[in-house]
């Protein structure tokens, strides 16, 4: 007789991963179960951001994982940084937003187009947790056309002289430095700004209904002066803001599946005790029927973000192919959780349950890093060569 399968791996993902991956796994899988799970619901509703867990989520070198051992990162490779996120994600969108702008929108820029002072001066500090950064990309204006982008930097002798808004920035008001683009006489550009800087501010956005238990901003820069080694040296243009989106967006990829999990376990475990008409909820074919669709599209996309993983790991990765994995996951995972809510009925719209928070949280990672529609039209004009944007 087979053996009874893995309602939450259908396919055996985990027996095509390495020792080394299932490893950082199982250790984010137990700081989740032990240290997330049960404050997580309580964080959503204060709307907080649970400080307490920075210290631990850097020592279990999350921060910079891929990040090489030389600059104070822990040097996995791609698939073990999206377990990471499959993992913090299972616990809240808020969790894994916050490890993935620390790695792959700070930490990644400052290793990618740093100098090496730059490097050695932030990455350890980054990695251990005592330097938080944000990163300024997005505007009050729109965050779909980054392009048009009206923060400005102005050289001033030897320093540079910022003046602009950023918009909907993740922790903005826990930052100790900001990664801020800005349009300069030599096309954009990226800097790192101290947060105590003279003229900076983050104000925290507050009556939100998703990803309350993260910390999002908005900055404004008045006047703020930063010395002239405070630019990234090794990028030009918007390629260096994207990159570091693709980095993140990769990772976004990985962290629905984890919210998609849970909800589907939290639903498996109440059908089968929840009694209506003689009968477990489970026994019903519209619930059968609801559950066999969320597992299949689980496994579509475990397939998928495994994929990319070795694909990025090869080095053979191209955008495209996130935008594909974003959409497909993200879409998924939004589907799930919602259709979970339906099946807890009114239970559900409390987060004793967690369905109706990665509802509510998945409505700003379905937004962030591109639009669905974004990925659509980059996958369309891959598709014909032609873009309709």
């Amino acid at each position: 007789m087979a053996a009874k399968l893995n309602p939450l791996d259908l396919y055996n993902i985990r027996a095509l991963l390495t020792d080394e991956e299932r490893m950082v796994q199982d250790s984010v899988a137990r700081f989740t179960d032990e240290k997330v799970l049960p404050i997580i619901g309580d964080c959503f509703d204060q709307g907080r951001f649970p400080n307490e867990l920075i210290s631990e989520i850097a020592g279990m070198g999350l921060l910079g994982a891929t990040i090489p051992e030389a600059y104070g990162g822990a040097g996995m490779n791609s698939v073990c940084y999206g377990l990471i996120c499959q993992e913090l994600e299972r616990g809240d969108s808020g969790m894994r937003s916050f490890a993935s702008v620390q790695s792959s929108l700070c930490m990644y820029p400052i290793f990618a187009f740093g100098s090496e002072t730059q490097k050695k001066h932030y990455l350890p500090k980054m990695a251990a947790g005592e330097v938080i950064g944000c990163f300024g990309l997005t505007e009050p204006h729109g965050g779909s056309d980054p392009a048009n982008m009206k923060t400005v930097a102005k050289k001033d002798g030897e320093d540079w002289v910022l003046n602009g808004a950023k918009m909907w920035i993740t922790n903005g008001n826990l930052a100790h430095i900001a990664i801020v683009w800005a349009q300069t006489d030599d096309g954009i550009r990226g800097f790192i700004v101290p947060t105590d800087s003279k003229g900076f501010t983050a104000q925290e956005v507050h009556k939100k209904m998703s990803l309350r238990a993260s910390v999002t901003s908005a900055l404004f820069l008045d006047n703020v002066r930063v010395p002239g080694d405070a630019m990234l040296p090794d990028v030009k243009g918007l390629k260096g803001p994207l990159s570091c989106l693709n980095q993140a967006r990769y990772g976004i990829t990985w962290g629905p599946i984890g919210a998609a999990q849970a909800c589907l376990k939290e639903v498996l475990d109440y059908s089968a005790e929840r009694m209506l008409f003689g009968r477990s909820l489970s026994a019903n074919q519209a619930i059968q029927l609801k559950l066999a669709d969320m597992a299949r599209r689980v496994t579509t996309a475990q397939l998928l973000s495994l994929q990319l993983g070795r694909l990025k790991d090869a080095g053979n990765m191209h955008p495209t192919q996130v935008s594909l994995a974003k959409w497909n996951n993200v879409r998924m995972a939004i589907d799930i959780a919602r259709e979970c809510r339906d099946v807890l009925g009114g239970a559900g719209i409390t987060t004793e349950h967690c369905p109706i928070r990665h509802a509510l949280n998945l409505e700003s990672v379905i937004t962030y890093e591109g639009t669905e529609t974004v990925h659509q039209l980059v996958v369309g004009r891959e598709l014909t060569g032609i873009n309709a944007f």
